[in-house]
């Protein structure tokens, strides 16, 4: 067989796709970008062609790509100690836990480590009813979670559809999504539509028994799903009805966590302190897979003499450690939440300046270096440029527009993300911007009004 380092982008594409069995995906309907090395916001296929990556691969590749820093304590780490039982104390477990307990809101201090989002989520979910010893959880329609079982269910999007009947004792409420939510009347400030979708969630609550519901798990922005940016008062109004009712808050910022919104957490923006969250994806900027679930103090004293009934081969695996541990410094020694935070305004206002100029852009949303934008055919009636769970040959000729331009881009439906690494500069971020703005005259031209 031909080595490797030295395929053909076709070798690599047909080998793949012989032998691979791809996500999300009719097999036949496959045509992957054969990747070959990456850099800060680029990465280059094995023809030599570049991209800015817009997405960070799956909103994950936090700090950029090819982070020297990162891949040599990765090395360090394989050559020290490649692999430890769950059982086992090592080095960089000790070292991994105040850090992450530095960043973390409020008493959520210990730490039960997995693989990623999906396995965070499944003991979120065994936490929150052994804890409450109830079995119902809230959740949204619009929410993703993951692909394995209980976190499939929990998801709201069409991708459940073909999974179900999944895990019993799932609720779903609305998401306060007020680009489309029927609660949301022209002129509401954000006070009154918080309050609106807070009053229809307790009355979803008292419908099905406070004492029967263990958990609202909710992702704290909304991601995949259209990007939805809670309003002020919402998450506020969430952690006291939660208070009230004796439920726990579980907030899933395995995509909104660690610096893309521009602070830590995307809940330190309104000052909460959820019961558990779960994290992923920007623990380790995805040099290597690895989730966790933070713990409150109440909830990490409960188990002080009850046995947790959970775990995984790969829990605390050492070389994920070592990956985060490294990470984290990256982040802190260049101000990475800084930087979202400052480019995040830029971009916030060239997502506005999109808007304005475009007719087919019925709404743009943002926090930090997390952002959408929703397109439409008719600005007054909000008709979708594709419709709900599907795609249309304008949606499809801009996200073959941006491939051919080097920009990788989420298309999802209507929409399209502005996700890029939060190490992004704002030349960088002006230069993806000016290859949507021209993209964007694709689907001006089917806007009917």
């Amino acid at each position: 067989m031909t080595p490797t380092n030295v395929m053909s982008a076709e070798e690599i594409v047909a080998l793949t796709k012989k032998h691979s069995f791809f996500s999300w995906s009719a097999q036949a309907a496959v045509n992957p970008i054969p990747m070959a090395k990456a850099k800060g916001i680029y990465f280059w296929d094995a023809a030599g062609k570049r991209y800015i990556d817009m997405n960070s691969q799956l909103m994950c590749v936090n700090i950029g790509h090819g982070d020297q820093r990162v891949i040599d304590a990765i090395k360090a780490q394989a050559e020290e100690l490649a692999y430890a039982g769950p059982g086992m104390a090592t080095r960089v477990r000790a070292e991994i836990g105040p850090m992450l307990a530095e960043v973390t809101p409020g008493d959520l201090n210990t730490f039960f480590f997995t693989l990623g989002g999906a396995e965070a989520n499944e003991n979120a979910i065994k936490l929150a009813r052994d804890f409450t010893g109830r079995q119902k959880i809230i959740t949204r329609y619009r929410s993703y979670h993951g692909a394995t079982a209980g976190a499939m269910t929990l998801t709201g999007d069409p991708r459940r559809w073909p999974n179900e009947p999944g895990i019993p004792g799932i609720i779903r409420v609305f998401d306060p999504y007020k680009y489309r939510s029927q609660l949301y009347e022209e002129g509401d400030s954000d006070a009154v539509f918080a309050r609106k979708c807070l009053d229809q969630i307790e009355e979803v609550i008292m419908y099905e028994g406070p004492q029967t519901i263990a958990a609202v798990f909710i992702e704290t922005v909304t991601g995949t799903n259209g990007l939805i940016v809670p309003p002020d008062g919402y998450l506020q109004g969430l952690r006291e009805l939660c208070d009230r009712y004796g439920i726990l808050l579980v907030c899933d910022e395995v995509m909104a966590g660690l610096g893309r919104t521009g602070a830590w957490f995307a809940v330190d923006h309104w000052g909460v302190v959820p019961d558990l969250i779960t994290m992923a994806k920007g623990l380790t900027s995805a040099y290597l897979p690895l989730g966790a679930v933070a713990i409150s103090q109440k909830i990490a004293d409960f188990y002080q003499e009850r046995k947790f009934y959970g775990g995984l081969t790969y829990n605390a695996h050492p070389m994920s450690l070592a990956a985060a541990v490294a990470n984290l410094k990256v982040m802190h020694e260049d101000d990475l939440v800084g930087n979202a935070r400052r480019v995040g305004a830029v971009m916030a206002q060239l997502l506005q300046e999109l808007k304005a100029k475009h007719p087919s852009v019925g709404d743009v949303r943002s926090i930090g270096l997390f952002g959408a934008v929703e397109l439409v055919r008719n600005r007054t009636t909000k008709e979708p440029m594709a419709p709900f769970n599907g795609t249309s040959p304008e949606m499809a000729k801009l996200s073959a527009f941006f491939k051919e331009n080097g920009l990788f881009v989420f298309v999802n439906w209507n929409t399209f993300f502005s996700n890029p690494p939060l190490c992004i500069t704002e030349q960088e971020l002006r230069e993806a911007f000016a290859i949507f703005d021209e993209g964007l005259a694709i689907t001006d031209e089917a806007v009917t009004g």
